[in-house]
């Protein structure tokens, strides 16, 4: 078991090789939708890039799940073929978002031999989240078009 700030130490040393294994900007919050992220995310046990979709307001998240739902078939066909699709994902803090994501287990910041691995399923996942949102972002992003 490692100390605070030990385990503080590993993480920032994570992040800090995969910007330097992929140094590029990524999209994440400011995809122009507000409470619509992307995300990465590393504990001990698994990574995971994930779409989260977080309004304080249901029926808006509601709306905007639905609406990456409807093109379910494409994402999957055409990008991410094992995302999963969650219209209600509980926080450990108990507050309800939508999530479509995908993981990777047997990494861990922990482990460095696996820290290449993860950076190229961060990459490669990452990339193509973001393809599929730029193709698909006016569409995302109106709410006046139904799903």
């Amino acid at each position: 078991m490692y100390s605070k700030e030990e385990a503080l130490h590993i993480k920032k040393a994570f992040w800090t090789a995969f910007a330097e294994a992929y140094p590029r900007k990524w999209l994440l919050y400011n995809t122009k939708i507000k409470d619509f992220s992307f995300k990465f995310y590393i504990d001990n046990k698994k990574a995971q890039v994930l779409l989260e979709i977080e309004p304080k307001d249901d029926e808006k998240r509601i709306i905007y799940y639905e609406k990456v739902e409807s093109l379910k078939a494409i994402l999957i066909d055409d990008f991410i073929e094992d995302a999963i699709f969650e219209r209600h994902f509980y926080l450990d803090n108990g507050k309800e978002v939508s999530r479509i994501w995908v993981e990777k287990k047997g990494v861990s910041t922990n482990n460095k031999s696996t820290w290449p691995e993860t950076f190229d399923f961060f990459y490669e996942k990452m990339d193509a989240f973001e393809r599929f949102f730029y193709e698909y972002e006016d569409y995302l992003k109106d709410l006046e078009i139904n799903t």
